[in-house]
């Protein structure tokens, strides 16, 4: 089956988790800020930015997957094309090393069997990588095709180029990973941050009932906490964007 990476489709069982969790999000954000029935039916429409949101989130995951997983490919490929293969058979070599790393229903092995496929019905390896790199939208992937079919077409070194390059994409998503891990206690602080708020508000609310209660059932209360929810959002939107690194 072909699949287009840059739509991502929701499982039954993700479409389940997520769409819950998304109910709960917003009947917790109604109660602690508004304290009304009729606020959680308004911030319904939370549901589907909330669901867009995990969507990205898991698109992003399983492009990030895929990247990780293309490294081996271009590594083992470049080992096929040092030993001698042809572009074609090294292709055929890499899926067959890589069957020892990753199982027949991965992303990449599904990816390397259409691949194959396509070579024997006589496509080229370099439309047989272009298409690959259109669907994923991976920059990584992208060069390489292109690189790979400049290679091929001008008749230059072939094995040298693809070593090159294929040394170039694996250091930059080495250099990635470790972002990712040095960012991830910050990631952590992150989410704890994110919670704080609501958790101040669910532990007055528990502790000290009619405290809060100006802030409820009145035109200046709702105004005050539907302020309070907006910059809340934005705070988060903000650290999102703080976090998202670009290599």
């Amino acid at each position: 089956m072909v699949v287009n990476y840059c739509d991502y489709r929701f499982t039954r069982k993700e479409n389940i988790i997520y769409t819950l969790q998304s109910i709960c999000l917003i009947g917790m954000i109604g109660y602690l800020f508004y304290q009304s029935v009729l606020s959680i039916l308004f911030l319904a429409p939370l549901v589907f930015i909330f669901r867009k949101k995990k969507k990205k989130e898991c698109l992003k995951e399983q492009k990030w997957q895929l990247n990780l997983e293309f490294k081996d490919v271009i590594l083992s490929l470049s080992a096929a094309l040092n030993a001698g293969y042809s572009p074609e058979h090294a292709l055929e070599e890499a899926y067959k090393d890589l069957k020892h790393l990753y199982k027949s229903d991965s992303l990449i092995m599904q990816e390397l069997h259409y691949m194959i496929q396509q070579l024997h019905m006589n496509i080229t390896i370099e439309k047989v990588l272009e298409d690959f790199g259109e669907r994923t939208g991976i920059e990584d992937i992208i060069s390489f095709a292109e690189v790979f079919a400049t290679a091929k077409r001008t008749g230059g070194d072939l094995v040298h180029v693809i070593k090159v390059t294929s040394n170039t994409i694996s250091d930059k998503i080495d250099i990635k990973r470790e972002i990712i891990t040095l960012i991830s206690s910050k990631k952590l602080e992150a989410n704890i941050m994110k919670v704080i708020p609501q958790g101040i508000l669910f532990y007055l609310n528990l502790t000290s009932p009619g405290y809060l209660d100006p802030l409820y059932h009145n035109v200046f209360g709702v105004s005050v906490m539907s302020i309070l929810l907006i910059i809340y959002l934005l705070a988060i939107k903000i650290m999102q964007k703080i976090m998202d690194i670009q290599v």
